[in-house]
């Protein structure tokens, strides 16, 4: 049926041609005939043949094969450049053949009058289309009034999409723009404000009840100028923009939507992968412990896309485990070579079987207990399974011959304050340790703060909260970080890793820390509600082993820089194997004397003497108002 139509409305429009080209040829005719030189054969002639090579020529242009409804200034153009095309042949062709040729100036014009006339049926019928459109949409009271931040052709496109869909929820009512040559003017129909002082004031006359920001490759810097601009118009903030995550943007369309953590960040999103990383990866391996986790599950959809011979996940927790394979399965149907595993990291038999019977070439290291209060009080658990797991898992890759170990370590290991981060700190010696060239595989680690998205971390946290009407809980107001989106991260383990010898420990440029206040307020914001007024925000005190800032990752005079410009290598002195053993030796023992025992004491003085840098959270927090982090993030 939709063939049918299809060519019925091909038909009619090469109908509507036709009769075009042959009126205007019985106008010219007429009007030749007024001065009594007009030869009626010659005309008739002469218009079969121009109607036969501009049919044809639009034909092969595929110019039928448009929808006129939504046709655009280059579909205009195309038709004109093949009538033109007509034109050409059909006085070539009459030229040489006398008995149809009826002048030069007078084919010139009938040619020109048939792609106006063309030209206007088609443009008269898109824009009956859209009137019948508008007068089809939804009631204009229910419709959400919009500004559109940008008047250039992303945001006119996005004003005549939304003025002619009718099912649209929005209606356009005026542009914002830069440009002293836009402003004042109308685009698509609509008034262009200037983007000044007086701005928020003329968007309450037009009554806007929201603003999309349809301006195409911002950056974070101009990014951020707008969102903080905009938001004090008391509207909801939206972008016009490609999906966050998905595709390729030549894959995508634009879509209307909300702010999402990433944007949050307001800097560029970082992409560390490069196709020398991917080569790498390919025909290779790979193993990803904690692989159900939500840096190991990123990992397995990256490694994924890198066409490795095999990817196995291991995990504890066989339901993300389960969920990272279904998607994988889903996305790949059959054409990824997946294995899951289920087990831990403590038990050294179960890695035994797993290495033993998967011979990996490259093993990524994420499995860890990772949240800092429940670490504090089970610090026990901690040793176990970050510090003696790792201790496991770099064992089981010397012996089977693994050519590269990357483990997945954070920011809360430099001079940490807490259990957790002193754990990563030890997992970090472990690695480092085994550089001597002992066996065959090189280890490295990689540093970076908090991901955005993570399991346990403050952004579905505070999603949580606003969708329950607040009141956002946070512990200090004073609290700075360091963000990164999941994608981001798993990028840099990736990357780093491909980059690894021996024994480096990788770290991020990040830019500047966010302020967790600051980040609470704007989630408020951009799901159309007020901090402090629809949602209040309550400080309830830092939590145990919580400071206040996490220290800066790159500084230079500590730093190697690397082929890439975003990653650094941190000049650490790393210990003996010796050295190395002997502190977990006295781990051991700590686990040992307290087995029965739950938040131990003397677990955590233990941990201190194995990590010379671990400090309390108090004498840090102390100093933290003139440290270079929170100097730099109140800049």
């Amino acid at each position: 049926m939709f063939h049918y139509l299809k060519n019925r409305r091909r038909l009619l429009l090469i109908l509507i041609d036709v009769i075009v080209i042959f009126g205007v040829y019985c106008a010219a005719f007429l009007l030749e005939k007024g001065f009594g030189t007009a030869r009626p054969l010659a005309y008739l002639l002469n218009a079969l043949c121009l109607a036969a090579i501009t049919v044809t020529v639009r034909f092969i242009s595929r110019i039928y094969s448009n929808m006129w409804r939504y046709a655009n200034s280059a579909v205009f153009l195309e038709i004109t450049i093949a009538d033109l095309i007509s034109g050409m042949l059909t006085l070539v062709l009459t030229y040489f053949v006398k008995t149809l040729w009826i002048g030069l100036w007078p084919t010139v014009a009938v040619v020109a009058l048939v792609n106006c006339l063309t030209l206007f049926i088609r443009f008269v019928y898109q824009q009956y289309h859209k009137t019948v459109s508008r007068n089809e949409s939804k009631d204009e009271d229910n419709r959400i009034t919009v500004a559109i931040v940008g008047a250039g052709q992303v945001g006119a496109l996005l004003a005549e999409e939304l003025q002619c869909y009718h099912a649209s929820h929005y209606r356009p009512v005026c542009f914002v723009d830069q440009n002293d040559a836009k402003v004042g003017g109308r685009v698509a129909g609509l008034p262009v404000l200037a983007e000044d002082d007086g701005l928020i004031a003329k968007l309450r006359e037009y009554s806007v009840q929201e603003i999309i920001i349809a301006i195409p490759r911002l950056d974070g810097a101009r990014l951020k100028q707008l969102y903080e601009h905009y938001k004090t118009a008391g509207c909801k903030v939206k972008l016009y923009d490609f999906p966050a995550t998905g595709s390729t943007e030549q894959e995508q369309r634009r879509v209307i939507r909300e702010f999402n953590i990433e944007d949050l960040l307001f800097r560029d999103t970082i992409n560390v992968i490069n196709s020398d990383t991917k080569d790498y990866y390919r025909d290779k391996t790979v193993l990803v412990t904690g692989g159900g986790g939500s840096i190991g599950s990123e990992l397995c959809r990256q490694i994924a896309g890198c066409a490795p011979r095999k990817l196995i996940i291991f995990d504890i927790y066989e339901n993300n485990a389960y969920d990272i394979q279904q998607e994988l399965v889903r996305r790949y149907k059959g054409a990824l070579n997946l294995s899951v595993e289920i087990g831990s990291v403590r038990d050294r038999e179960r890695l035994n079987a797993v290495f033993s019977f998967y011979r990996p070439d490259v093993v990524f290291h994420a499995a860890a207990h990772k949240h800092v209060p429940l670490m504090e009080h089970s610090n026990c658990e901690a040793i176990k399974n970050n510090c003696l797991g790792t201790y496991n898992t770099a064992d089981m890759a010397e012996k089977y011959g693994v050519s590269k170990f990357i483990l997945v370590s954070t920011d809360k290991a430099v001079n940490p304050t807490n259990v957790m981060g002193a754990s990563k700190r030890m997992c970090e010696m472990i690695v480092q340790c085994r550089n001597d060239g002992a066996h065959k595989t090189a280890f490295c680690a990689v540093r970076f703060g908090n991901v955005l998205g993570s399991n346990g971390s403050v952004i579905p946290l505070f999603k949580k909260l606003i969708a329950q009407g607040g009141p956002i809980t946070l512990t200090d107001s004073r609290i700075i970080r360091y963000f990164m989106t999941i994608p981001e991260a798993s990028g840099l383990v990736m990357t780093a890793g491909s980059m690894a010898n021996s024994g480096e420990l990788f770290v991020l440029d990040m830019g500047k820390p966010v302020k967790i206040y600051d980040l609470a307020e704007n989630m408020i914001r951009l799901s159309g509600l007020r901090p402090h007024v629809d949602i209040p925000i309550i400080e309830t005190g830092l939590r145990p082993g919580e400071k206040l800032y996490e220290e800066l990752l790159i500084k230079t005079e500590t730093l190697e820089k690397t082929d890439n410009n975003l990653i650094f290598i941190e000049k650490d002195e790393p210990l003996t194997r010796a050295d190395v053993e002997a502190k977990l030796d006295l781990l051991r023992r700590a686990v040992k004397d307290n087995e029965n025992a739950i938040a131990a004491p003397s677990i955590t003085e233990a941990m201190k003497a194995v990590v010379p840098t671990f400090r309390s959270p108090e004498e840090v927090n102390k100093l933290a108002e003139s440290s270079e982090e929170m100097k730099l993030v109140n800049a």
